[in-house]
């Protein structure tokens, strides 16, 4: 159940336009501290150029984008964002991946190693800690990008399609995964997918949103119990109504 204790983020009134072509059209919406927001819609509508804007890879047209009451700024604000492509470096071993931007940060060695230590075991890296990403599965080249992620204890979460290039078996894998390490650090996540059952089964609460100029078409909650099956007919019911509104866009 989300609570309406603290906003994280909020965006009011946000457009963007790419020359004449308006993508992002007048959204305004609310992100509470600790919720595992999934925002879906059609291929191309602009999920990714909502990341863009938030992370400050794109100015906004008109309206604003406040963390914490304020207007985002990188220096200030935790954030870290996933891509939908791996972004391990490859000459770096799994450990020196996770404990890369702990050391941007310039935080003292024993609290990096403690840090790195904790999520590389939470993930279920402790093997390969020495392996570099030429060695390493799908499954766990995403696992390292996860773990960084974790790593720097951010207090917003931004995740870009992550798992669209991984086999079924696999994606449910790591949503597992995700949502174990968000249950016990309470991060706040948004998570862009076009894929509505994992939407459904992530979030617990879904934008939909329409095709461009893109507006938000309808707010779902979802308060489906964890962890949740597929096969439930409450699940797929809801997934239904998703898809039903993205379909009729």
């Amino acid at each position: 159940m989300i609570t309406k204790d603290k906003v994280k983020v909020k965006v009011s009134n946000m457009t963007k336009y790419f020359g004449d072509l308006c993508v992002l059209d007048n959204i305004s919406f609310d992100v509470q501290e600790g919720e595992f927001l999934c925002i879906v819609g059609p291929t191309g509508c602009g999920k990714t150029t909502f990341l863009n804007t938030l992370t400050k890879l794109y100015d906004v047209t008109s309206g604003e984008i406040l963390v914490n009451g304020e207007p985002v700024d990188l220096k200030k604000h935790n954030l870290a964002y996933i891509f939908q492509e791996y972004s391990t470096m490859p000459w770096l071993k799994v450990e020196e991946n996770v404990r890369f931007g702990l050391e941007i940060k310039g935080l003292p060695e024993a609290e990096i190693k403690k840090r790195a230590d904790e999520v590389i075991k939470m993930v279920g890296l402790e093997p390969f800690r020495s392996y570099y990403p030429k060695q390493l599965s799908a499954s766990m080249l995403q696992r390292v990008v996860i773990a960084r992620a974790f790593a720097v204890q951010p207090e917003l979460l931004l995740m870009d399609e992550p798992y669209g290039q991984l086999d079924l078996d696999l994606r449910f894998k790591l949503e597992d995964e995700l949502i174990r390490l968000w249950e016990k650090t309470k991060t706040t996540v948004i998570f862009i997918t076009h894929n509505i059952e994992e939407a459904v089964y992530l979030g617990q609460r879904i934008l939909v949103l329409t095709n461009k100029p893109t507006k938000i078409k309808e707010e779902i909650m979802n308060d489906l119990p964890r962890p949740r099956n597929i096969v439930d007919p409450a699940f797929i019911d809801l997934r239904n109504k998703v898809t039903d509104l993205i379909k009729w866009w």
